[in-house]
């Protein structure tokens, strides 16, 4: 991202920003509330344009002209609020917008055969282990929740994961898992972009930390580079 800069009639949220994301890197983007991080995801993922600025994608630039867009590019990203479905099963929400569906007679019908087993496969392959992909999604623990919304963005998200405060609800044990799926992303080769306000996460997993302040990016740096009480200076001050 370069210059990225984004007004709402008079109001500026975000100022000239470069980001850079690399492969197979855990980027963790920080800031207190209202510092711009959730504009700066939204320009990225499609939800709004810039007011200025260039993204470029794999050395090209591109238009994000809609979340679709994205997607199509290999962005993915898990909000906070999972965009699960409670009373629907494991499966249906794992494909979400990308059915699996068999030829039955003169019709398309939706194939739950296929999406089971293909759920249960794609979330073994990063240690997610699900008893039953035919459970309802409403049926499970937060940090099982959580661990569907990440296993479907790191399926089908090829190239950027996207994590809205991923941990921001959940018991020691399941966080501890989720920061074990962000470790599996990356040793996918997949970038991630990490969003969350406990820095003892930041500094377990995350090689390079971008810090937000005022719609302005305050720091960027290599996780050895910088202490915990450096970082939250930044933040605060």
């Amino acid at each position: 991202m370069r210059s990225i800069s984004k007004r709402f009639g008079h109001i500026t949220a975000l100022t000239e920003i470069d980001l850079d994301l690399y492969e197979g890197e855990v980027l963790a983007l920080l800031g207190d509330n209202g510092a711009g991080k959730s504009t700066l995801i939204k320009v990225l993922t499609g939800v709004c344009a810039p007011s200025s600025g260039e993204i470029h994608f794999e050395g090209r630039s591109v238009s994000l002209t809609s979340p679709s867009v994205a997607r199509d590019l290999g962005i993915e990203t898990v909000y906070q609020d999972l965009a699960l479905i409670p009373r629907m099963s494991i499966a249906r929400n794992f494909y979400l917008g990308r059915e699996l569906t068999k030829q039955v007679g003169p019709f398309r019908v939706l194939d739950h055969d296929a999406m089971n087993r293909g759920a249960t496969e794609a979330l073994r392959e990063i240690g997610i282990d699900i008893r039953d992909t035919d459970e309802p999604v409403g049926s499970l623990s937060g940090g099982e929740r959580q661990s569907i919304a990440i296993g479907r963005a790191v399926h089908f998200g090829s190239q950027v994961l996207i994590l809205d405060e991923p941990t921001s609800a959940l018991s020691i044990g399941e966080t501890r898992k989720v920061l074990g799926y962000i470790a599996s992303a990356r040793e996918r080769g997949m970038s991630v972009i990490f969003i969350t306000h406990n820095l003892q996460h930041v500094f377990e997993v995350a090689d390079r930390l971008a810090v937000l302040a005022n719609g302005t990016k305050v720091g960027d740096f290599q996780r050895d580079e910088v202490t915990e009480a450096q970082v939250a200076e930044m933040i605060t001050s």
